[in-house]
């Protein structure tokens, strides 16, 4: 849009009110104008007749807009959940305790999951590693053994 200094009282063509109407639209689609706001511009933008009263309605948002940063919930600052350190612990320490400590691991894991669902603490990533290498430490000894029993069968 033209300079207001230069062209000010001169009557605006309808591409200039394109233009604002653009303006304001992005404005609104980036959060600097709420709907009101938008809404209230837009229809002075229809009764605008010169240059000064179109740049009226943009002047504030050729502005630079300072720095918000966004709001957001900070999740996971607690301590890690000691259920789901010992699932993980049993999960991996099963290599030297394969059964017992597959069920450990197991049970471990589903008390510190539902632990971490109520209280703001880090860990989930732990007691799911620990509930699949107890699940899995349990798995592979039960198909093994009805591998082995099939085998002896036939």
């Amino acid at each position: 849009m033209a300079s207001s200094s230069y062209y000010g009282r001169m009557r605006a063509t309808d591409a200039d009110r394109d233009n604002v109407h653009a303006e304001l639209q992005s404005a609104y689609a980036d959060g600097r104008l709420t709907w009101d706001e938008y809404d209230a511009r837009s229809t002075s933008l229809v009764q605008a007749k010169t240059y000064d009263q179109l740049a009226s309605l943009t002047t504030d948002l050729r502005l630079p807009v300072p720095y918000r940063p966004a709001a957001y919930q900070v999740r996971g600052t607690g301590a890690t959940n000691a259920m789901a350190a010992i699932s993980l612990a049993c999960g991996v320490g099963q290599v030297f305790v394969p059964i017992l400590g597959a069920i450990i691991a197991i049970v471990c894991g589903h008390i510190a999951r539902s632990q971490l669902r109520r209280t703001d603490e880090q860990g989930a990533g732990m007691a799911t590693a620990g509930l699949v290498l107890g699940y899995l430490g349990l798995a592979i000894p039960l198909l093994l053994t009805v591998i082995i029993v099939l085998a002896l069968r036939g």
